[in-house]
């Protein structure tokens, strides 16, 4: 086992030359490599720099690499422009589409009892190990596992073995781990390396996958003083070692630790990026432990015009709502359409506040009607644009007609939390 690259600190910056090097240095250090995949994730990461990482791949391996397929997991397939913008000019007929509902392979099943174990009881299910047919059975001789380490609500951190267990995963796998993750408890896994989701996916890559030749390349990215985004971090290894060096770096970068409570947030999603609350709801996941009780969640969504990716699941989100943990369980239990779909399930616990704060939705191509049937406040985008001007806000705290008002430009890029409410 091996780290062929590890470098980064809160106020390191590569420059384009420098992570090229670095990458080249990386990939000789492999050795003659024929037959290459590439898994970077989608647009959804688009600021993780893995495109440009996925161009440098393409330069140095040239017709070696054989296939790319991002890691969509549920989410929409990538557009033209989507690719044109994250991969530039690398050729299209490189780019493969995950069907997650059906073109996968089952590697292996993590037992009941030790799923049953992680999560102290709150689920009783066995886990598919579950892969892309291309990852299990294309031949490659080196597998490019791309991605940014950051906190994430499912699995605690971003990346490592989710970007290809549940990226290029299918249906059952990435529906059990959602739902473990959700039933767990968000505030004990975000911002933790160590969590019973992440255990079940190395329990799953240790026995079942020794033999895919998967080598990760691992970025942290935070803003700097200025506000724009450097690349603070680079690890690139064949086990979990790199993976924790860029956990910690992540938490050092991505998580801001508050002293007090917010009451008033207001969110900005980017249109270019966020058309769901599947993608969407990182406003609420990512904000949960600073708001305050009785806070105010505003979320700007210009570019929000369904609930779920897929139309299944955008079904599920309209029937059922976003109504909080112990009336999801009970429906989950009654439903059998829910019971199918426990990724949905558990995204209607994520994207609830357990009625501690309220959410606000101020969507440009969802009405009123929506946004109210799935349990969530509406206002008109116009009039909060007026009032809460992204181009005039900062990122942190503001004040707006006297008002405190902490705004976040992209709630992807980080976790905040209220030194209190974070669970060690």
């Amino acid at each position: 086992m091996s780290i062929y690259f590890a470098h980064g600190s809160p106020t390191s910056e590569f420059t384009p030359t420098e992570l090229k090097q670095a990458l080249f240095r990386v990939f000789d250090a492999l050795g003659e490599r024929r037959r290459v995949l590439c898994i970077p994730p989608d647009f959804t990461r688009f600021h993780s720099r893995a495109g440009e990482l996925t161009c440098l791949v393409y330069e140095y391996y040239g017709p070696r690499l054989k296939a790319i397929l991002p890691a969509i997991g549920t989410h929409t397939p990538m557009t033209e422009p989507q690719l044109a913008a994250m991969f530039d000019d690398v050729p299209r007929d490189l780019f493969h589409v995950h069907d997650w509902r059906h073109a996968v392979v089952t590697l292996g099943e993590v037992p009941a009892e030790y799923v049953r174990q992680q999560s102290e009881g709150a689920v009783d299910f066995a886990w598919p190990a579950q892969v892309d047919r291309l990852v299990a059975e294309g031949g490659f001789d080196l597998i490019l596992s791309i991605g940014q380490v950051v906190p994430h609500e499912v699995i605690g951190m971003a990346n490592y073995n989710k970007n290809w267990l549940v990226g290029t995963g299918g249906s059952e796998g990435i529906n059990r781990s959602h739902f473990l993750g959700a039933v767990y408890g968000m505030e004990r896994i975000m911002g933790r390396a160590d969590t019973p989701v992440r255990r079940v996916l190395n329990y799953a890559a240790h026995t079942f996958a020794r033999h895919l030749p998967i080598v990760y390349l691992q970025t942290v990215v935070a803003r700097d003083q200025r506000g724009a985004l450097a690349l603070r971090g680079l690890y690139a290894g064949d086990d979990e070692e790199c993976f924790l060096r860029a956990a910690e770096l992540s938490l050092r970068t991505n998580f801001e630790m508050l002293e007090k409570p917010i009451r008033k947030a207001v969110v900005w999603l980017n249109p270019d990026e966020y058309k769901s609350t599947w993608l969407g709801n990182k406003s609420v996941y990512r904000t949960r432990m600073a708001l305050g009780q009785g806070a105010e969640l505003i979320v700007l969504a210009p570019g929000v015009r369904e609930f779920g990716e897929d139309a299944t699941i955008d079904a599920l989100i309209r029937k059922y709502g976003y109504v909080g943990t112990p009336q999801v369980l009970r429906l989950v239990k009654e439903n059998d359409d829910l019971a199918r779909n426990l990724s949905a399930a558990a995204h209607l616990i994520h994207g609830s506040s357990e009625g501690r704060f309220s959410i606000t939705y101020c969507p440009g191509n969802l009405s009123r009607e929506e946004v109210e049937g799935v349990g969530y406040g509406y206002a008109p985008l116009e009039a909060m644009l007026g009032q809460y001007d992204p181009l005039e806000l900062r990122d942190g705290m503001n004040e707006v007609d006297g008002e405190e008002v902490f705004y976040i430009s992209n709630p992807a890029l980080g976790l905040w939390a209220q030194r209190d409410r974070f669970q060690n």
